[in-house]
């Protein structure tokens, strides 16, 4: 990497349109873009540097299935916590591209692994599920240099997760990413087009 050369703008490009992706088209991946893709994980930073995301490659279609059935549960029931308008709002909104994006990943974190021999998680243990959220950051920020979007589907038991993917129950879901090509790109959130919520202001606060 030259680091005499100014990367600003091209960072600014991901950036402004990395935004969450809901709407795929069913083509594949190339192989070696994904493996771009998954490699680029390795990157992230991690407390203590013991890497305590554990991710599952979701190809079967049965646990695919299973993953959709859990999301439309949840989904109907998030829906019956608003009324009248508000509600058919929500239900008109797509929340998820499960069936239609071709690679899905499950982000787990393991709550104590023994790298990093615990440096810097004992007064905050939670940061190790920060640094699992870091990894799907710099996930998702490589897809959208490779003109890849990603979804995180956030509407899903976690149980059922760890059950339906066979994973040790100790572990803690993460996410749940579709990947693929957009069918449609914006630099702005699909909530703020849609009318849901509209981009507010970061609160800065000075001491």
């Amino acid at each position: 990497m030259d680091l005499s050369h100014d990367h600003s703008a091209r960072l600014g490009d991901i950036l402004k349109w990395r935004r969450d992706v809901r709407h795929f088209s069913t083509q594949p991946v190339a192989a070696d873009v994904l493996a771009r893709i998954e490699a680029s994980v390795d990157f992230a930073p991690s407390v203590g540097n013991s890497r305590p995301w554990r991710i599952v490659r979701v190809m079967d279609e049965d646990k695919r299935r299973a993953v959709c059935d859990s999301f439309e549960r949840e989904n109907l029931a998030a829906s019956h916590g608003y009324e009248d308008a508000v509600r058919q709002n929500y239900l008109a909104l797509k929340l998820a591209g499960l069936r239609e994006a071709p690679v899905h990943y499950a982000f787990f974190c393991d709550p104590d692994p023994a790298e990093g021999c615990g440096l810097g998680r004992r007064t905050m243990p939670e940061t190790l599920a920060y640094s699992t959220v870091m990894a799907i950051h710099t996930l998702w920020l490589t897809a959208r240099a490779h003109n890849v979007g990603v979804g995180w589907v956030s509407i899903l038991d976690p149980q059922i997760m760890n059950d339906v993917l066979a994973v040790p129950r100790e572990w803690t879901f993460i996410a749940y990413l579709c990947v693929g090509h957009p069918l449609e790109c914006s630099d702005a959130p699909e909530l703020h087009r849609r009318g849901w919520q509209a981009n507010c202001a970061t609160v800065w606060i000075d001491r």
